[in-house]
């Protein structure tokens, strides 16, 4: 078994030049991954940004209701609705779009673009 001599892992400015960095690199050059153990952060707590978004008030009231009934904090509702719908979009039809069809709601545009 012969030991492959590793590359040294460079120092980053900062998480953007890091993550530009290991987009265009092999981690086995720089990882022995065969030594790497499963790691659990029980505590770890995933950031969050402020944002700003416009609704119309009688989606805001829709979401309350809903969340209501749930009983869970509307943002926390929002949350999760936009958590499942980007992932949706990342996945691949189950079925064929022309058969695919989303419930349609007070609150849904039509769209020009498929």
């Amino acid at each position: 078994m012969s030991l492959k001599r590793l590359k040294p892992i460079p120092h980053f400015a900062n998480e953007d030049a890091e993550r530009k960095f290991w987009d265009t690199h092999d981690s086995t050059e720089y990882v022995d991954w065969s030594r790497a153990r499963r790691v659990i952060f029980p505590n770890l707590k995933s950031s969050t940004r402020t944002i700003s978004v416009r609704l119309p008030k009688s989606m805001i009231v829709a979401l309350k209701s809903l969340a209501n009934r749930k009983d869970v904090p509307y943002q926390s509702l929002l949350k999760v609705y936009l958590a499942d719908r980007i992932a949706s979009e990342y996945r691949l039809p189950a079925e064929p779009a022309a058969t695919a069809r989303e419930p349609s709601t007070p609150y849904r545009r039509s769209r020009s673009h498929p």
